[in-house]
Order: structure tokens, then C-alpha cells, then sequence
């Protein structure tokens, strides 16, 4: 939301009334290719955002941040364009007088162009951008429990995904190829602070850097041309408007976006939640199989774990060889498409259900994911085994002799990313030595008390950022069973 001139609050309160009274839309449920959501009218603006009151009158501070980006797409150019309003509420115990934002696209050279930056509808000049980092300097104390309007405008001029940008440590989802158009980490958001700390880390050619807050997301989308709109994958909830489209999520880590005119969609139902798989014309066998694995651990892990907490999930097949979650959407790698053989025993079927658990272990239970990853990945890969005891018994044993013993892992499951030592190296530290510490700490405490542990695991720690010593400190409360050489085993640190 922006401030703008203080309207009566009369106005305020019917302005709020009347976007309060939005329906919500109900996507396809069908398990055939559903159309894109093309707008209808092509003269008509993105909403101008509901001006909030000033942070000096005394409301009460949002539990999460609200992110507003009212966002049109030019998909022949490849440039979007974006209005950003962040109405970031200050939890951190402290007053701050600094602002840390996290700016990914800034790390390809002239992807990122910034128009202007304005606080509680003061424009401001006094911050520095390098990398991925934007510092923003207060021009007073922002207090504990005040709230805080951010508004950004800024350009995206997108990079062909083939040819990266070498000055990016390593490559990223973002940007577009010959059959698609991909938004991930696209917009500004504001980092967290822990412990007296702004956490933004420096990128690493493998694993993920970044560490998000919960926050709901507001992304008002138009195309500059609605006659040629493609049909789009997105994080949230679709609600066609008046010439543009309205998707809204909450308590989300991310929003990230898929376009493509190329796209065939199909979708089931779990219960309340909508599963779709997005995959193009030559991979329809693959994207029916990944739709119905993921589907399926969707309800395995609402079981066994807790509830899935959105009413989408939509999985991605990728116009790259790479894989990657967000908050209820992800994406899968090309390459696995076109090995699929049919069956539920390969790479397809368990990479689908891996990012399906992230939807658990990363956008439910967050983790500093460069400095310990293995709390998602150890748990998401493990989930793998938990999908195949439920739906494929059968196939136990050969996933762990194909997609975990096959490369002989070793090392520390704790390890952070930059000390991984490589891509492979450190997916067998924090992937798959992580799963067999979680099979051997199982055996050990039974399946009731590990399961138990489990659910409580995700219950306490839902929509935060939980550190190796919250999990251990949730793990004691549940046995009295002594796993501590497992711990040693398994672990450069003891918790």
C-alpha cells in the first residue's frame, strides 16, 4: 500500500470496505488443459494501491509484511514493469534506523533499473545499492511494533536464461528462453532481522542464499498486450479483475511466476487444494506423471506432517535443466521430463514429491538455507521415503540404492553451503546423509515417537525461522531414547 494525500476516514473506511468485498476465484479443477486467464479490457490501469494511515496513528502492526506489486509484463520485450508498495511492520524487538532490502535481479548487469524510492510517502535519496543489497538510511527511528510503507517503482529488462550473466555467482531462475518467461526472487523484499542482524548472504555457485520472513503478497498482473497474453503459473490464488489479473497468497516466503504461450495445464484436487502441472505439448506423459506424484505427497504430507496451508500448488516444467521451490510453486528440470519412463522409479516421480515437501520444509518451517540447509533438504529429501512407504512400498529399497547410496555419501549433514566443497559433495552431505540420520534416528526412537516429533517440529516452528537447536530442543520433548551417537555420527556440531 502507498501513501498518498490524507484522505477523511470516511473515505479510508468505504475504500476499505469496498476492496474487502472482492469475490475469490475458483480455478480449474479438471484433470484436462485449462485456457489462460486473459484480460478482458485493454484500456484500463492497474489498481492504485489503498493508502494506509500515517505510521504515527496508533494501529495495530500486521502480523506479517504486505507485499503489493502492481505489475505489467511486456512478454515479446521481455521488460516488466512494477509498483511496489511493502507495508513492513517492525517485530524485531528493536528500534532500527536502517532498512536492509534484498534486490536479486541487481545481480545481472542493466537487469534491474530503479526510478524511485519513497518511505511513508517521502520520497528519499539516502541509500546505497550494490549487488544484491539495498541500504536504506532512516531519517528517524523506526520503533518497535510501528509500521513502515516502503514504495519502490522499477523496471526489469529480463536476460536470455542461455546466456547468463557472468558477473551472477551462479545461475539463477530468472529471465526467459525461447518458450518461456520466469519471475523468481524478482521483486524487492525487505530481509530478515536476527539477533540484531540484517541476514542477507553473499550468492554460491550451488544451494540457495537466501533467508525470507513470512509475508502475504498481492500481485496485481496485466500484459502490455492481453490479446497474446500466455497463460501463467503463479504462487497464489488467480482472481480475474477488470483487465488484469489478481493473485493473492499468505504467510508465503515467496511469489514467483511462470509464463508461456507454449503451456498445457492440467489439475486434480486434494481435497481443498488445487494441484496443476504446467508442462509443454512434448512432455504430456511426463507432466501428467509428475502432476499425479505431487498430488499424491500432497496428501501423504498432510497426513503424516500437517495440512498443506494454500489452496494452489502449481508445479512447473522448467525450458532448463534445473529445479527449484517457492512458496506453493516449483519447478522441475527439463532433462527429467524426457527421461521419464513411465513408471514412478526415477528421477520425475522423486524430484516432484522432494520439492512437493518443500511446501513443508521451506515455505512452512523456514531455515537459514546457507548456513544450515540441511534443515530443509535433509527433511524434504528424506520425504521422498515417506511418499514411496505410503504409495509405492514396493520401490523402497530401490530408492535408497539409486537415489541415495548410488553416490556413496559421506561428510556432515550440517555443513553450510560455502563449505560444501561442490555440487556434489554437498548434496551427499545435506541431501543424503541427512536422509540416512533421519532413517537411523527413526529406528531408534520408533515411528510413533518420530512422527509425533515430527508434527509438533512443523507446528511449532510454522512461519518462522528455526535454527539445528530448535529442532533438537522440539526432538528432546518427544523420546527419552538416547541418540546421541547418532548425533556424533552425523554432525560437525553438536546441538
Amino acid at each position: 500500500m502507498r501513501n498518498k494525500a490524507t484522505p477523511s476516514v470516511i473515505a479510508l473506511f468505504l475504500l476499505i470496505f469496498i476492496l474487502s468485498a472482492c469475490s475469490t476465484f475458483a480455478p480449474e479443477s479438471t484433470a484436462t488443459p485449462t485456457a489462460s486467464f486473459t484480460p478482458v479490457a485493454t484500456n484500463t490501469s492497474l489498481p492504485t494501491p489503498t493508502p494506509v494511515l500515517p505510521t504515527a496513528t496508533p494501529i495495530p502492526a500486521p502480523e506479517r509484511a504486505k507485499y503489493t506489486l502492481n505489475t505489467t509484463i511486456d512478454y515479446d520485450a521481455h521488460t516488466v514493469t512494477v509498483d511496489e508498495t511493502i507495508l513492513y511492520p517492525n517485530h524485531t524487538g528493536n528500534q532500527l534506523n536502517t532498512l536492509v532490502i534484498a534486490i536479486v535481479p541487481n545481480l545481472w548487469t542493466d537487469s534491474f533499473s530503479l526510478k524511485s524510492i519513497s518511505i511513508d510517502g517521502v520520497p528519499t535519496t539516502t541509500y546505497t545499492l550494490n549487488g544484491q543489497r539495498l541500504d536504506i538510511a532512516l531519517a528517524s527511528f523506526f520503533k518497535a511494533e510501528q509500521v513502515m510503507t516502503i514504495n519502490i517503482q522499477y523496471t526489469l529488462s529480463l536476460p536470455f536464461a542461455e546466456q547468463e550473466d557472468p558477473s551472477a555467482s551462479r545461475p539463477r531462475i530468472y529471465g526467459y528462453t525461447k518458450r518461456q518467461l520466469n519471475l523468481t526472487n524478482w521483486y524487492p523484499f525487505v530481509v530478515p532481522h536476527i539477533n540484531g542482524e540484517w541476514v542477507l548472504h553473499e550468492p554460491w555457485y550451488y544451494g540457495e542464499h537466501l533467508v525470507y520472513d513470512s509475508a502475504d503478497y498481492e500481485v496485481n498482473l496485466k500484459f502490455a498486450d492481453p490479446a497474446t497474453a500466455p497463460i501463467v503459473a503463479a504462487s497464489g490464488v488467480p482472481e480475474p479483475q477488470d483487465g488484469f489479473i489478481r493473485y493473492t497468497i499468505t504467510s508465503a516466503r515467496t511469489f514467483a511466476l511462470a509464463a508461456s504461450r507454449d503451456f498445457q495445464v492440467s489439475s486434480l484436487m486434494v481435497g481443498d487444494v488445487t494441484v496443476s502441472s504446467y508442462y509443454f505439448p512434448f512432455s504430456e506423459q511426463g507432466g501428467q506423471a509428475a502432476l499425479q506424484a505431487s498430488a499424491e505427497a500432497v496428501s501423504v504430507y498432510s497426513s503424516r506432517y500437517g495440512a498443506y496451508p494454500h489452496k494452489t500448488l502449481s508445479l512447473v516444467m522448467g525450458d532448463f535443466n534445473d529445479g527449484m521451490e517457492y512458496s506453493a510453486f516449483f519447478y522441475l528440470s527439463r532433462d527429467f521430463y524426457s527421461l521419464y519412463d513411465g513408471t514412478p522409479a526415477n528421477y520425475l516421480t522423486f524430484v516432484a514429491v522432494h520439492e512437493t515437501a518443500h511446501q513443508w520444509w521451506f515455505e512452512q518451517v523456514g531455515n537459514d538455507q546457507a548456513q544450515q540447509p540441511w534443515l530443509d533438504e535433509s527433511l524434504a529429501t528424506y520425504s521422498e521415503r515417506v511418499y514411496y512407504e505410503n504409495i509405492h512400498p514396493d520401490l523402497i529399497g530401490w530408492w535408497w540404492a539409486y537415489r541415495i547410496d548410488f553416490y556413496k555419501p559421506q561428510g556432515f549433514v550440517d555443513i553450510p553451503i560455502y563449505d560444501g566443497q561442490g555440487f556434489r559433495p554437498y548434496t551427499n552431505s545435506a541431501y543424503f546423509q541427512g536422509a540416512h540420520f533421519l532413517e537411523e534416528l527413526r529406528e531408534r526412537i520408533g515411528d510413533e515417537a518420530f512422527f509425533a516429533f515430527v508434527q509438533d517440529y512443523l507446528a511449532q516452528s510454522r512461519g518462522k525461522i528455526v535454527t539445528s537447536n530448535d529442532f533438537f530442543r522440539i526432538l528432546s520433548t518427544h523420546t527419552s531414547t538416547d541418540y546421541s551417537d547418532i548425533v556424533r555420527q552425523y554432525f560437525q556440531n553438536i546441538y
